[in-house]
């Protein structure tokens, strides 16, 4: 589910009940928080390439996560099995080389090029057709059938672990640039990537910074899909938690003692986790028609978050990714969260 998620600023709202002074009401209700929704979301639509890519120097012999060794002879054909693993590979400077796209890469480089998922599962004969010389893939890529006939065609496959945390951004990014014969590079794109989230991370409203403070907001990550009547809360390994707790913020969901990845919404559970603001995918609170709609699933409206119709919502291609990107997640959370206190972050 994390391969699905991520950055279009729809509001700014103000948490003026955790003790950081803000507006009420959403930020792009007027034409300075329209314009700024609108730059948001064209940058979170595109991925920022460096700015002198190198080529890479292969052959290179990597060890993949699920235990195999793989040899990397060329890499003039790239195929990322996920957005997150385009991201890091077109942010490489080397986008040139990826001749498909899993469906969860839905940045502006990448949208012309062929998919081959369906429904989030691998096609192995799609894959396959485009004759490609590497295969980036994630632990949680499938099905494990698909993976196998790729191998057994004698593609190489480098399976990277999947991203749960802030963490994970650099060995990520390093994987890969080692994988394609670049490591200088993913140095530097690790360092420029560690670099801008902590310059976001600064920018975090003192009111916000303390730890364990009872002005820290509450937010509850909801997975939500209309559509399939689709309604979870998220919980410890939700992958959200590192995030919200670099923006200052609680996750409600795992504070209230919420194990699993996602568990089913429940009024019990909005209940307990009591969250100041709430946390959606831009498509996933479209498909529950909005806001208007969002507080009409059970329990939503008695919480804090739906009571003042507070939501942080960000683009479902990047909130989770974990990697080039993650400080524009990370910046557009920090304005939605703190919109007119006092040194936000704009």
């Amino acid at each position: 589910m994390r391969t699905r998620l991520a950055g279009a600023l729809l509001s700014a709202l103000a948490l003026t009940a955790t003790g950081c002074a803000g507006a009420e009401g959403s930020g792009q209700d007027t034409p300075q928080g329209t314009a700024k929704a609108a730059a948001s979301a064209a940058a979170a639509d595109r991925v920022e390439p460096l700015a002198n890519p190198s080529e890479p120097q292969l052959p290179v012999t990597v060890r993949s996560s699920d235990g195999e060794k793989v040899t990397v002879e060329a890499a003039e054909r790239i195929v990322p099995l996920s957005g997150s693993l385009s991201e890091i590979v077109f942010t490489l400077g080397l986008g040139d080389r990826v001749v498909a796209r899993d469906i969860t890469a839905t940045f502006a480089q990448a949208e012309k090029l062929p998919i081959v998922t369906r429904n989030h599962d691998v096609s192995a004969e799609s894959v396959l057709s485009l004759k490609p010389d590497l295969v980036l893939a994630e632990t949680t890529t499938g099905p494990e059938e698909a993976i196998g006939q790729i191998r057994d065609a004698g593609i190489p496959v480098l399976v990277i672990d999947p991203a749960k945390d802030l963490g994970d951004v650099g060995p990520r990014i390093q994987a890969v640039a080692d994988a394609l014969g670049v490591p200088a590079a993913g140095k530097e794109l690790t360092k420029r990537s560690e670099d801008r989230i902590a310059a976001v991370r600064k920018e975090i409203p003192q009111c916000a910074k303390g730890s364990g403070s009872t002005e820290e907001p509450r937010v509850a990550f909801l997975y939500l899909r209309g559509s399939a009547s689709v309604y979870l809360i998220g919980g410890k390994d939700s992958g959200a938690t590192s995030l919200l707790e670099a923006a200052g913020a609680i996750d409600a969901g795992a504070d209230s003692g919420l194990e699993k990845d996602f568990t089913a919404i429940t009024t019990e559970a909005l209940a307990q986790a009591a969250p100041d603001a709430i946390l959606v995918m831009t498509k996933g609170l479209e498909s529950v028609g909005g806001i208007d709609g969002m507080v009409e699933i059970p329990g939503v409206a008695q919480t804090p978050a739906g009571m003042e119709r507070r939501v942080v919502s960000i683009e479902d291609g990047v909130l989770l990714n974990y990697g080039p990107r993650t400080d524009q997640v990370l910046k557009s959370i920090v304005a939605q969260l703190y919109a007119g206190s006092d040194g936000d972050a704009q």
